[in-house]
């Protein structure tokens, strides 16, 4: 029977939906008998077949060994219809257990190269949230048909590495604790499941210690992979809280991954960030010089940020560096990041920023510092649009208000209240409200309705109540006896007078120096407005 009537048979047995038995292709056909219309109507039977429901018949015919060789030739043709299909029948498991079953075959009898390139061609074709459904269905088999293949390993891993990043930067990058958890477009998975698809191919080229050239190109291919994840998604994603469990952070798990599979190849993070930028390269291959300038730098700024403000890898850093060289060193990483525009990768520079500083004694940074182009640019970005004019406002809004006004736990709320008492006693003291280059002036009465006036009534109460407090505590303590204590709207039972006593007056103490902070914002004001009528009426 020659191909045409098989494929002929085949289709007419789903027309009149009458299969029984297999269809027994010739193994005497050889590749080069096939002709390129019998690839179209192969892939149009199988098509029939997956569609009709067919699955039982179809995988009948591809186990039979007597087709082995046009399942071989043809069969890659089939993975479309079988994804496509699986993602219609999304909550029918029972034909997704066959739809897998099939796929797995094709994966295991189909010819790897031609079964590559489909299935990075399927990789291409979804947007939006099926970029993630794809990804996630098809990264184990296309893991396995790239082990499966004998020759151009990495090129064909570098291949699909670059795809795949290609459509994960497409998605979205959640940005809030509730966007990672509910990870609507399916980033946190993939970035998850992109780690487990790359681990092998880590693993072979450190398995494989000779330096090889077969070698060194898939070392370059992992490289240039975690080098593009460093800048996309990681560049501009958000992390947890570090006193969450770093766990539960998906995206700073993929980050830690990766700066993990840079120093399992070879390129330790410190051979990394530190070598950045100097006249000598330490990429082997003219490709990364070339790049270095225009991409890298994105990509060496968020490694800094992660491993010194996040904590990931520090322990690789050596340890007699001093603090001021750590700052000089990252000074031209915290630029990069202060220039872009997206407030999530402009407040990753002030945090590398801080860390730095944070690191270092008072009067202790060297004058030749100055001569250093990047520490004189640096600070010159405090003028960033962001804070001035409406858009600081609108920082402010979020800063200067009491969550439940004037029933606001000051107690609980001390250490946010002090630290935008003393933002906005900054902002009074260097801006003047002739000036005005904050905005700041014209918000005034703003922000004196929604913060500092429900700040004194807040106080006023909290004062009232734990004097109150206090009075009964020195009662209580005259009967010797233990009562509960209610402090920051929580019941502390059971304890001895003495303490209670240091508790209250531990709070009062908060209160005085929130009252004291205030008051010296107050004057402030009161100055600066009084100065400017006066130059008015002059």
């Amino acid at each position: 029977m020659s191909l045409e009537e098989i494929i002929f048979t085949l289709l007419m047995r789903i027309l009149i939906i009458d299969f029984f038995g297999t269809v027994d292709f010739k193994q005497i056909l050889e590749e080069q008998d096939f002709k390129e219309e019998d690839f179209g109507l192969f892939q149009l039977a199988g098509q029939r077949c997956i569609d009709e429901g067919h699955i039982d018949q179809l995988l009948e015919i591809i186990q039979n060994e007597k087709n082995k060789v046009i399942v071989k030739n043809m069969g890659w043709n089939l993975v479309g219809p079988v994804v496509r299909s699986l993602l219609r029948n999304e909550k029918e498991d029972d034909k997704r257990k066959c739809h897998f079953l099939l796929l797995d075959l094709l994966v295991k009898l189909c010819n790897p190269k031609e079964l590559l390139l489909g299935l990075l061609e399927l990789i291409e074709e979804p947007s939006g949230k099926q970029i993630s459904q794809i990804i996630l269905l098809l990264l184990q088999p296309l893991q396995t048909v790239i082990q499966k293949l004998r020759n151009n390993k990495a090129y064909s891993v570098g291949l699909a590495l670059s795809t795949l990043w290609s459509q994960l930067s497409l998605l979205p990058v959640p940005y809030s604790k509730e966007q990672i958890q509910a990870d609507d477009y399916g980033l946190c998975q993939c970035c998850k499941a992109l780690i487990e698809f790359t681990k092998p191919f880590v693993e072979y080229v450190i398995d494989n210690k000779e330096n090889s050239m077969e070698n060194e190109k898939l070392k370059d291919e992992i490289l240039k992979f975690c080098l593009k994840s460093l800048k996309c998604p990681l560049l501009t994603a958000q992390f947890l809280e570090q006193s969450e469990e770093a766990g539960d952070d998906p995206l700073k798990c993929f980050a830690s991954e990766i700066i993990g599979f840079l120093s399992a190849i070879g390129y330790p993070f410190p051979k990394m960030i530190f070598n950045h930028g100097r006249k000598k390269k330490i990429w082997d291959y003219l490709e990364f010089e070339e790049e270095e300038d225009k991409q890298l730098s994105d990509s060496m700024a968020s490694l800094a940020y992660l491993v010194f403000v996040q904590g990931i890898s520090i322990d690789q850093l050596p340890m007699v560096l001093s603090p001021s060289y750590l700052l000089q060193f990252n000074m031209g990483h915290i630029e990069v990041l202060l220039q872009r525009t997206e407030e999530s990768v402009f407040s990753k520079g002030l945090d590398l920023l801080e860390n730095g500083l944070l690191r270092i004694e008072d009067n202790s940074l060297l004058h030749q510092y100055l001569e250093i182009k990047s520490f004189l640019t640096v600070p010159q970005k405090t003028q960033n649009k962001w804070f001035t004019g409406p858009q600081l406002i609108s920082l402010l809004d979020l800063v200067l208000v009491l969550p439940e006004g004037a029933e606001t736990d000051l107690l609980q709320n001390s250490d946010r209240i002090m630290a935008s008492l003393n933002l906005l006693r900054y902002l009074v003291i260097k801006d003047n409200e002739k000036d005005n280059q904050t905005g700041l002036w014209t918000e005034l009465e703003k922000i004196e309705n929604n913060f500092l006036k429900p700040l004194h009534t807040g106080l006023n109460m909290s004062k009232a109540h734990y004097e109150a407090e206090i009075k009964n505590s020195q009662e209580v303590q005259k009967s010797k006896d233990h009562c509960s204590l209610n402090v920051g709207r929580e019941e502390i039972p059971n304890m001895p007078p003495e303490m209670q006593l240091k508790v209250l007056h531990s709070a009062l103490f908060t209160f005085d120096l929130i009252e004291s902070v205030l008051a010296r914002v107050e004057e402030l004001i009161e100055t600066k407005t009084k100065s400017t009528s006066e130059e008015n009426m002059g």
